[in-house]
């Protein structure tokens, strides 16, 4: 279920969530085919409380819904995606 509040920065190049005036975020650099989810970033008062694995979530869920590949350069990201492996499949290149 997505975060409420997620908004896509585009000016930024990246998803944004604020809480209480605190912003966490994920970076991204997105073409027509692919997304490439680069860096997360939590502020310490938002940590804990899974914030960074609902941006990644809704990333994830956007490029599904979008029917983009998935290039992961983010640490945050790829271990993320090890605990949720229904994602997996969005790195993959598609079969022909």
């Amino acid at each position: 279920m997505a975060e409420p509040g997620i908004r896509d920065n585009e000016e930024l190049n990246r998803y944004e969530l604020v809480v209480d005036g605190a912003v966490a975020f994920l970076e991204y650099r997105r073409t027509e085919r692919v997304i490439m989810l680069v860096h997360t970033e939590v502020p310490e008062s938002l940590r804990g409380s899974n914030r960074g694995g609902s941006l990644a979530r809704h990333a994830l869920d956007e490029a599904r819904a979008t029917g983009r590949r998935v290039a992961v350069r983010c640490p945050f990201v790829a271990s993320w995606i090890r605990r949720h492996p229904e994602y997996e499949d969005l790195q993959r290149p598609p079969t022909p």
